[in-house]
């Protein structure tokens, strides 16, 4: 009986490691298949942004570097959601994230809200958490209130983003939110890549001078599952 047993713990370990290398397979596929138009080629950021603030929360640093690329290029300043309690490690942080988002009980937040009435554009930036944004930053975009300002979402991530543009569309008060970009948290051999995407995704976006009206009401969303 034990045996039979073992037979079947060792199946089900045999197949749960074919379906991650499949599924790690055609994340690679996907990634160099994206990262090919940015690979061979110079794009050099040439927009009049305006006035710019990047906020962003980072646990790894894949999102700060995203962010700090853009502060470079658009010379941003930088504002970094910072929680008052740091996350516990593992399998206790999955499971303390998901019960945030399910419950809505974000975390406390530390330091001063940004006072955005300076700013023509505003970037916010996120890792992607359980199929969303992370928790620090809806505890952030409870707190503000854009006012009509500009709003561009970005976000790192292994493989999937989920719903996080259309949740932080949901999330974002009042904001005017543009065209955004997710990043796959990639190799360093991509590192120039990924620089053209953001250059060539900087320079679509609006110039200050423009008006934009057309952004509609987002109504605040009611479940992150």
């Amino acid at each position: 009986m034990v045996k039979y047993i073992i037979y079947a713990v060792l199946s089900i370990v045999v197949v749960c490691l074919i379906a991650a290398g499949v599924h790690q397979g055609r994340v690679y596929f996907k990634n160099k298949k994206e990262m090919a138009a940015y690979m061979d080629k110079e794009v050099e950021f040439g927009n009049n942004l305006g006035r710019v603030l990047v906020v962003y929360y980072s646990l790894s640093g894949h999102t700060r570097a995203i962010a700090e690329n853009i502060r470079a290029k658009t010379n941003a300043d930088m504002y970094e959601i910072k929680t008052k309690n740091p996350f516990p490690s593992g399998f206790k942080m999955h499971m303390q994230i998901r019960n945030q988002l399910k419950t809505k009980n974000f975390p406390e937040l530390q330091g001063e809200m940004p006072d955005f009435e300076e700013y023509d554009l505003i970037f916010v930036g996120s890792p992607v958490w359980w199929y969303t944004a992370a928790t620090p930053v809806f505890a952030f975009l409870e707190l503000a209130d854009f006012k009509g300002k500009n709003a561009v979402p970005f976000a790192t991530q292994g493989s999937n983003p989920g719903n996080f543009m259309r949740d932080f569309k949901h999330a974002a008060r009042n904001a005017v939110v543009l065209e955004g970009r997710l990043f796959n948290n990639l190799a360093k051999k991509y590192d120039k890549a990924v620089d053209n995407k953001i250059s060539a995704w900087l320079n679509q976006l609006p110039e200050a001078a423009t008006e934009i009206t057309n952004y509609g009401d987002f109504v605040p969303i009611t479940n992150y599952e």
